[in-house]
């Protein structure tokens, strides 16, 4: 399986809507108004770790490179990654308690109920 990015002027004439919203946004989200080229990378870096893009993993660490980033900043920016999916999985992990405790007195309701099937 290909990464896609060949693609995408393909998905772009089908969507082209789409593509083009996402390009604006991209465009939005590329701006250092406030916020260093450097310091945007390191952001793009823990981000792209968070949503498993091995694509932009890649691409922001060498951008991030390019722009004097250090390992020991790429690894703090790391570390905030890895902490923030820890708050994310602790907070789901209360959530699932939470529905098993909603669903203890009946849970083949709950089962008749779920969209996720």
């Amino acid at each position: 399986m290909d990464d896609g990015l060949g693609h995408l002027e393909t998905f772009g004439s089908i969507a082209p809507g789409t593509l083009a919203g996402y390009r604006q946004l991209h465009a939005a989200g590329a701006a250092t108004d406030h916020l260093g080229a450097k310091t945007r990378e390191l952001i793009c870096i823990a981000v792209a770790v968070t949503t498993r893009s091995e694509l932009c993993i890649l691409n922001h660490i060498a951008k991030a490179q390019v722009l004097g980033a250090t390992r020991a900043e790429v690894a703090e920016a790391l570390g905030v990654a890895v902490a923030m999916n820890a708050g994310a999985a602790i907070t789901y992990a209360g959530r699932a308690i939470g529905a098993f405790n909603e669903f203890a007195a009946d849970p083949q309701k709950a089962v008749a109920e779920n969209p996720c099937g």
